[in-house]
């Protein structure tokens, strides 16, 4: 049996699954009706913190997806996550546009990291 632990967990998903030294995030999403700085700012306080409860932190992160509802919140959204990521430990990224789940989603931010 494989060693795998779940965090979070709920009827449809966990917010974090360990397995060996790799951490699978959840796609973070914050309050609706905030701006995408205020949504950013949230989202990565809560990677901070689950990544923090799984072992690791944001030194460790290896690719981070960025789902924006619009591509014009680009330059918004990366002047917060400059501010955060670590320099020197930057993660593969990557980011596009899509419908979210949600109208009041602005931001959605999945990370895969290692422990």
């Amino acid at each position: 049996m494989p060693n795998i632990t779940r965090l979070h967990t709920g009827p449809r998903m966990s917010q974090a699954v360990i397995h060996g030294d790799m951490v699978y995030l959840a796609g973070q999403v914050a309050a609706e009706g905030e701006s995408v700085t205020k949504q950013t700012q949230e989202i990565l306080t809560q990677i901070d913190s689950l990544l923090a409860e799984a072992g690791t932190s944001n030194e460790n992160i290896l690719t981070a997806q960025i789902w924006l509802a619009s591509m014009d919140d680009f330059a918004e959204m990366n002047a917060v996550w400059d501010a955060w990521v670590p320099q020197g430990h930057c993660p593969a990224r990557y980011a596009g546009e899509a419908k979210l789940a949600t109208p009041g989603y602005l931001v959605e931010i999945i990370v895969t990291a290692a422990k």
